[in-house]
């Protein structure tokens, strides 16, 4: 047949994103016969030139019968590929933690100094972001260009004492000092306090924005709050830590049940005895955590050499790994995964959050909604007219507010309930009288096992064996 045959008897329709041509039969017959090329140079004439289906028309020009009553698909087009995200490019290493004692040109090494900390000059340069991408064009059926879709831009996460530059793509210290990561990764810049002996009565009380750098011990009954690190190369006695960055303690907490530690990322030490210790997000012990409570938003890790925990309660939002876990005295231990107790009350104060706003939101629209209509009688003086502007700002805020509250929210339930990931890694012993808490499913351990991990399995606690 030629095109004005088939014309007669086909109809090419498009699509209104013209990313699906379609073939169906105007007239039905039962005589109808087209080879494969010719009803490709008769869809190529109706400007679906790109995409097409060659088997399919194939299938149609062998047997036409069975496609005269539906509406085939001829050709597709393709869509756009998402670009690549835009990134933001550190020049330091933000997850290089450690500080390591510094080694002399003998070979020796001296753990009453410590190495340069993420040290760094005003003005300098702290991190810059990286253009997102565009991803492949797409191409319509009538072989038309769909502009690609640009990656999504990076953002900076600006924390205390930087700057960014007048474009926005680049970050610099405000200050000379160290350079910080807190909470939810802001990037900060703070000075460094160091005490060259023991927080003691001739130290006092420290409350430092910044880092504080202890060269001896923190006795019992002080405290020490730092907007940055805290290192101590001594130990901790009974005394109260907190810092929003991470704290790292050389000598280990011996703590006798009073003070806590408390950090808004990691807490590094080499034992914690009849402690309370919080972390925002990993607590890393080399030795052994005994009759404490611990809580990580992320893991608890107690897997050196001799990596045990026995007595008291460890919570950890993701995972617990230890070497030995309880005593062959069947001491009570607790261990908890898939817990997150601050997310909790997170949700529970953006419930409130929300409530009230909403309240607030009624009132304010309200408000509104009556010096709309003395407006509309034109009975608005100068000062309702500001008094309608500042309303409607309130009003903004307040629903801005119920927005972020809300999709803050959905992210904490979606965490809360993600346990399929949370596990329990002994990779030496656990003895009985040691319980384990996978969100809301319990297992008490009567008997002693070897290298095994708790892992939550079609709504139980199960036992497998551990895996490095």
């Amino acid at each position: 047949m030629d095109n004005l045959q088939l014309d007669s008897c086909l109809r090419i329709q498009t699509s209104a994103d013209k990313l699906s041509a379609f073939l169906t039969f105007s007239r039905v017959t039962d005589d109808f016969k087209c080879s494969a090329s010719d009803l490709e140079h008769f869809i190529r004439s109706k400007g679906v030139v790109h995409g097409l289906r060659i088997d399919v028309l194939e299938q149609i020009c062998k047997n036409p019968l069975a496609f005269m009553n539906e509406q085939n698909l001829i050709a597709e087009g393709d869509n756009p590929k998402p670009g690549k995200d835009g990134t933001v490019r550190y020049l330091f290493d933000p997850d290089d933690n450690e500080h390591k004692p510094a080694e002399g040109q003998d070979g020796k090494v001296d753990l009453k100094e410590v190495n340069k900390l993420k040290n760094i000059k005003r003005g300098q340069l702290i991190a810059e972001l990286i253009e997102p991408l565009p991803g492949p064009a797409g191409t319509t059926v009538t072989g038309e260009t769909i502009p690609p879709k640009l990656g999504k831009r990076a953002r900076f996460k600006v924390g205390k004492n930087v700057v960014l530059n007048g474009e926005q793509n680049a970050m610099y210290a405000a200050i000379d000092g160290m350079i910080t990561l807190t909470e939810k990764g802001k990037i900060n810049v703070f000075p460094v306090y160091e005490v060259n002996g023991d927080v003691d009565y001739s130290v006092g009380n420290i409350d430092f924005v910044g880092t504080v750098v202890i060269r001896g011990n923190v006795l019992s009954g002080f405290r020490v709050r730092a907007s940055g690190d805290i290192r101590v190369v001594g130990g901790v006695e009974g005394a109260e830590l907190e810092s929003e960055g991470s704290i790292e303690i050389s000598s280990g907490i011996m703590a006798g049940n009073k003070g806590f530690v408390k950090a808004g990322r990691n807490v590094k030490s080499s034992f914690i005895q009849d402690g309370i210790v919080y972390a925002g997000e990993d607590v890393i012990v080399s030795q052994s955590i005994m009759h404490s409570t611990v809580k990580a938003g992320k893991n608890v890790i107690c897997s050196g050499a001799k990596g045990l925990i026995v007595g008291g309660t460890i919570q950890a939002g993701e995972h617990v790994t230890v070497r030995t876990l309880g005593n062959a005295m069947s001491t009570a231990t607790a261990v908890e995964v898939g817990v997150n107790p601050e997310l909790r009350e997170e949700l529970q104060t953006l419930r409130t959050t929300i409530r009230q706003s909403r309240e607030s939101l009624e009132k304010t629209e309200k408000a509104l909604t009556l010096l709309d209509q003395l407006a509309a009688a034109g009975q608005l003086s100068d000062e309702r007219l500001e008094m309608r502007a500042k309303l409607s700002a309130t009003k903004r805020q307040a629903v801005a507010l119920i927005d972020e509250s809300k999709a803050r929210m959905m992210e904490i339930e979606k965490l809360l309930e993600d346990t399929d990931r949370s596990k329990v890694n002994v990779s030496g012993t656990v003895f009985g009288g040691t319980k384990v808490v996978i969100g809301r499913y319990t297992k008490f351990m009567k008997d002693s096992a070897q290298r095994i991990s708790f892992r939550l399995m079609d709504g139980d606690i199960a036992l497998i064996p551990f895996h490095p």
